[in-house]
């Protein structure tokens, strides 16, 4: 199908660009800026998009790409620095601004291409320092902002364009006519990716791995590896397996609620208590990369052994989707966290290969796939849950007493946003290692602090705090520390994601 190529040369939102064409039905994929050439030849390729980046193109040591990719024929897109790269290679001057512009901006723009369907003045988000302060030969501005000259510019002839501003962040309040124009009225791209061509092809190419092979799935009845469990029952049927384990880090009751559904289901599914094994192995680590390095390791230590019960096991199986590879690290972006389902297959582990069907897809569009493929309501909207369970929502060294105060504690807070008829797309309780002194019943206290997050995001890329009335904090910070032995102190945490992430390890 017609897709268009992400470079990506390290910026924060780099992955939102690709999520923004694809919901105007055009595939598009992310891959590292030192990309091999010969791979953006290919005529399924309409168009390339250079991402932001944190570095300065003037500077020896910055991500640069081959001047011979203004010879492959392909649209040109630059964002931000990719705007200043396209520039700077082509002869322009990039440089430090005497300002920076962070944040909403207004831009007023000028007979364009790319802004043909833009207002005379429109509100962007910018996020900047460095400044296009001359362009090439033959380029012409197309937009400007009071700090910044060249906040957009296009070569028509040479099909080359670029923002300085993002189009992809939502406080663009129309950068989504930005996309459209590049993709329609520039790449000339068809409107091709579609939920059931994903599904049929996806269905087709595990047919053709995995053949009559077996396959061990692990299954954490979340939305991610129900829908994986959907598309590889339909292409392989009794050759799945649908291992669930319990590493004691679930939600009040959850392992009980995931048994009774898999079970009415024909999946093979395997239900593993492994709580105490990974309480062993938990026990003094402090560190929240290592705790999920090592449950990581140690869910593949389990899945091993049951694989070896079963029999001959070909293949491993998980619900891995595009943020968690995101986070872990691709291209050159930062790593931000390891996701205990990113990262491949260890060098000695007895699986021939590893099968991530949903690896490309963001959670929204995990959802649309699941209703596709008609997966209950109850799957497909569960409240997101981390694979490494509380392990994460409790800060510092895990014992079974803090989990059961984050289990207990969760429990009600998620009872009475729901009474309440609060929305947020993702909400819980974490744990502290912050103890002080309290007084209850006249009595001194010396407990934990625990926080209280609730975020509204339809990406998980970038989230927004709910705001939750005064008086609702009030109410469950009363109810909690009356109800739940451990705690003296209630914070609910108003960070955006960045510069936090949504999880509070």
């Amino acid at each position: 199908m017609d897709k268009i190529i992400v470079l990506d040369f390290g910026g924060q939102y780099n992955q939102l660009i690709a999520r923004r064409i694809r919901e105007l039905h055009v595939y598009s994929e992310v891959l590292p800026f030192n990309t091999d050439l010969e791979k953006l030849k290919d005529k399924n390729v309409k168009g390339i998009i250079l991402t932001g980046g944190p570095n300065s193109v003037y500077l020896p040591s910055s991500p640069k790409i081959d001047k011979m990719i203004f010879d492959i024929n392909k649209p040109l897109l630059g964002i931000c620095y990719g705007a200043q790269l396209l520039a700077y290679l082509s002869s322009g001057k990039v440089k430090q601004g005497a300002v920076g512009e962070y944040g909403s901006a207004i831009i007023t723009t000028s007979k364009s291409n790319l802004l043909s369907t833009m207002l005379d003045k429109e509100e962007v988000f910018m996020s900047h320092r460095d400044c296009i302060y001359s362009l090439p030969e033959d380029f012409i501005i197309t937009s400007s902002t009071k700090d910044c000259p060249i906040a957009s510019y296009e070569n028509i002839k040479k099909n080359i364009y670029g923002t300085q501003f993002h189009p992809e962040v939502k406080h663009t309040k129309h950068g989504n006519k930005i996309f459209k124009n590049f993709l329609f009225n520039i790449c000339h791209c068809k409107k091709e990716w579609k939920y059931d061509t994903f599904i049929e092809n996806k269905i087709e190419e595990i047919k053709e791995k995995v053949q009559n092979k077996k396959v061990l799935l692990g299954l954490s009845g979340g939305v991610d590896s129900s829908v994986t469990a959907a598309l590889l029952s339909k292409a392989i049927g009794k050759n799945l397996y649908c291992v669930f384990i319990d590493h004691g880090l679930m939600r009040k009751d959850e392992g009980k609620e995931i048994e009774e559904t898999f079970k009415k289901y024909d999946l093979n599914f395997i239900s593993i208590d492994a709580s105490s094994l990974f309480y062993d192995k938990l026990k003094g680590i402090i560190d929240p990369e290592m705790k999920r390095k090592i449950i990581e390791s140690t869910f593949l230590e389990v899945f091993e052994k049951e694989a070896k019960k079963l029999g001959e096991i070909d293949y491993f199986a998980q619900g891995t989707i595009y943020p968690d590879r995101i986070e872990s690290g691709l291209g050159i972006s930062a790593k931000i966290k390891s996701h205990h389902n990113v990262g491949g297959l260890p060098s000695k582990i007895n699986f021939q290969g590893i099968i991530e069907p949903l690896d490309m897809l963001f959670k929204d569009e995990v959802r649309k796939v699941g209703m596709k493929l008609n997966l209950p309501s109850s799957l497909i909207n569960r409240q997101p849950f981390p694979g490494p369970g509380l392990g994460i929502r409790i800060i510092g060294e895990i014992t079974k007493e803090k989990v059961k105060i984050v289990q207990e504690a969760d429990y009600i807070f998620r009872k009475e946003l729901k009474k309440n008829n609060y929305k947020a797309d993702q909400y819980f309780a974490a744990l502290s290692s912050m103890k002080s002194v309290g007084v209850m019943g006249d009595s001194r206290t010396y407990e934990y602090a625990l926080i209280l997050r609730a975020v509204q995001t339809d990406d998980f890329m970038t989230a927004k705090p709910t705001l939750l009335p005064p008086t609702f904090l009030e109410h469950i910070s009363d109810l909690l520390i009356n109800n739940v032995k451990g705690i003296n102190r209630v914070f609910y945490d108003y960070t955006s994601k960045p510069p936090a992430t949504i999880e509070f390890e």
